[in-house]
């Protein structure tokens, strides 16, 4: 260290300036702002050639704080000052880039945003404008909300930047735009001819807008003025829709037709109500028709893009391949330990049980995973995709159902992780609308790939599998999810669907979670369905109940 140079105090007779609480001093006549805070807050050092080191401030955010950081943003946009808003979050160019695109692309004016209640780091807002697109103008209003963070750098308090900022329908990458519709609007219509629309059905909104992206230039209509969602690359990924947030004018809806039925839709919506984070959906296993779609949250569409594993749910399509391959029957003796250990892994039962001396059946039925596991070394390391793929439909990223849906994924793996894809974990990746197809194959005997808008009305091909299972197969699977409704795992939510039903129950850890995802997915009659309760515990008290009250209402 070097010497430290004393100020000598009589240089200057000014006292010192305070500003937001620090003080600041002016060194001799070079003009050097040297700021000291005190009280928890940042200091300067004197370090080697009297340089100043910097001690960045961290710790929890005070109220002051957050309030500031919150009004300089809002004051700052309101006034149109988008560099001066920008500088305030944690991300300043693509701040930059919303706020300018919702004055010229979105043609918001005329903007008051009013701060609400602070809750910790977060504070609500309301936003006011007017939209105005080609002498037509239309009032807007909606709430949205703020976070304010430490930046890293310098421990600043800012606005944690993502595009919802701005709207709460937007996500990073998302852009606002006024203008002529790139679709023109849709009436969709039940398979009865009555019409669908979000208010009366809240989980179909993002079915509706993929409805309108694929069939709105198609079905005949003209397309009004609108400010819309325009979604970017990270949203499309995930098969989000555009979505219209203000209709300016309108346009002339074209009718498309659906294969929903509005009882078993009112249902299904009354259904995932009773749950928070539930999703469910019903097909009839003879032709693929999606019956019902609904989702507790209606921001996004967990039923059809959903990506999660599918927990013991997935034995179904792991117990077709034992028993092809010969590794595993029904009726027959098969080895259920506490664990088993694979790739290096440690595989447990639920609470460590094993089945002694019982059959393959009795622990498909109680959701052995160790008589899976066990299995894993007689298998290729392809041979469960292989099985998804040409058996079940899955996992080709080529169904085409009407509107934006995910078909699963069932990478190729090895080791412990193509163990654990055994028992639906590992890279096994589903939704229910997958789980219920899954049902509908063993159902109907072969693959129907699900479809929402019949294929007549766009002449597109549907998925098919390359082949079907064998008899003797099918019918052991059968067999399984039948015992496992009648005395499994599945039998409370099942009670009193028999004889000619089949189900299975899942539950799926997750990272973070303190409950795991509880799956079921079951068949009765011509329907089939599958549904998850995210965070929910076991399946079959979650999922179950909303699964089985469906297909009790009969197809």
């Amino acid at each position: 260290m070097g010497k430290r140079r004393r100020v000598d105090e009589r240089r200057s007779k000014r006292r010192p300036a305070v500003v937001g609480g620090m003080v600041a001093v002016v060194v001799g006549g070079a003009g050097i702002g040297v700021y000291a805070l005190y009280a928890g807050g940042a200091s300067a050092e004197a370090g080697t050639a009297g340089r100043l080191k910097t001690v960045v401030k961290t710790g929890p955010l005070s109220e002051t704080e957050v309030t500031t950081a919150a009004r300089t943003f809002l004051t700052a946009w309101q006034q149109g000052a988008v560099a001066k808003a920008s500088a305030a979050t944690d991300d300043s160019t693509a701040a930059a880039a919303l706020l300018t695109g919702y004055t010229e692309d979105a043609h918001v004016s005329g903007v008051t945003l009013t701060a609400g209640r602070r809750t910790g780091d977060k504070v609500a807002f309301s936003v006011k404008g007017t939209v105005t697109y080609k002498k037509v103008s239309k009032p807007l209003s909606y709430d949205s909300a703020l976070t304010v963070v430490r930046r890293a750098k310098d421990g600043r308090a800012t606005v944690d930047w993502h595009a919802s900022v701005v709207h709460p329908d937007l996500s990073d990458g998302d852009t606002l735009v006024t203008g002529e519709a790139g679709n023109p609007p849709v009436k969709a219509l039940d398979r009865d001819g009555g019409e669908i629309t979000a208010a009366t059905y809240p989980s179909l909104g993002t079915v509706l807008d993929g409805l309108r992206e694929k069939y709105g230039k198609k079905a005949g209509g003209t397309a009004g003025v609108e400010l819309r969602v325009v979604r970017g690359k990270a949203s499309k990924a995930k098969k989000a829709s555009d979505k219209t947030l203000l209709e300016l004018s309108k346009g002339t809806p074209g009718t498309v037709r659906t294969t929903l039925s509005p009882t078993l839709q009112a249902a299904a919506e009354q259904q995932v109500a009773k749950t928070a984070r539930a999703s469910v959906v019903v097909l009839r296993p003879s032709t693929g028709e999606i019956l019902a779609v609904a989702n507790t949250g209606h921001g996004f569409n967990t039923a059809f893009n959903g990506s999660l594993a599918p927990g013991s749910t997935w034995k179904i399509v792991s117990s077709s391949v034992l028993i092809e391959k010969g590794l595993a029957s029904a009726d027959k003796v098969h080895p259920c330990p506490k664990t088993f250990t694979y790739g290096g892994w440690k595989f447990h039962n639920d609470d460590d049980f094993q089945i002694k001396g019982g059959s393959f059946k009795a622990s498909f039925a109680r959701s052995c995973n160790t008589a899976f596991i066990s299995q894993a070394g007689e298998l290729d390391n392809d041979t469960l995709t292989r099985q998804a793929q040409q058996v079940f439909g899955l996992s080709m990223n080529n169904w085409a159902i009407g509107v934006p849906s995910f078909d699963g994924s069932v990478p190729v793996q090895s080791a412990a992780q193509m163990a654990a894809s055994l028992i639906g974990q590992g890279g096994v990746r589903m939704n229910p609308l997958n789980m219920a197809s899954v049902s509908a194959t063993v159902k109907s005997g072969t693959f129907h790939q699900p479809y929402l808008v019949s294929p007549s009305v766009d002449h597109r091909a549907l998925a098919t599998a390359s082949r079907t299972m064998s008899s003797s197969t099918l019918s052991q699977l059968r067999e399984l999810m039948n015992y496992t409704a009648a005395y499994g795992t599945a039998a409370e939510a099942m009670s009193g669907l028999g004889p000619d039903d089949g189900a299975k129950t899942g539950s799926a850890e997750v990272d973070g979670q303190s409950k795991p995802n509880g799956w079921f997915t079951a068949y009765k009659g011509d329907l089939a369905a599958a549904g998850v309760v995210q965070a929910g515990g076991h399946g079959g008290d979650t999922a179950g109940p909303i699964v089985a009250a469906l297909l009790r209402m009969g197809g």
